[in-house]
């Protein structure tokens, strides 16, 4: 069986980033994929869809720097989420 295509991928992370189950999180993570996945490598993307497996308090808290994330979301990413310019309402 072949691994899912790039463009799959990218489709599968946008509806998760986008269907978190609140408003809030939606916002956080969703704006988060539409600001940054155009230009993800593939290390970014497989950053981003790891992400998406943890419950969203925790991916808030780490965004708000309010608790900290496991070692494996440290770096350049969680900087980018950490900054929060990237929610537009």
């Amino acid at each position: 069986m072949s691994s899912p295509s790039l463009h799959t991928r990218l489709d599968r992370a946008r509806f998760r980033a986008w269907h978190r189950g609140t408003r809030e999180a939606d916002y956080m993570i969703g704006c988060f994929f539409d600001a940054g996945h155009e230009s993800w490598n593939e290390a970014e993307l497989a950053w981003f869809e790891a992400l998406l497996d943890h419950d969203d308090v925790d991916i808030m808290a780490w965004a708000m720097g309010t608790s900290q994330p496991p070692q494996q979301f440290e770096g350049p990413m969680l900087v980018r989420l950490r900054q929060l310019d990237y929610v537009r309402i």
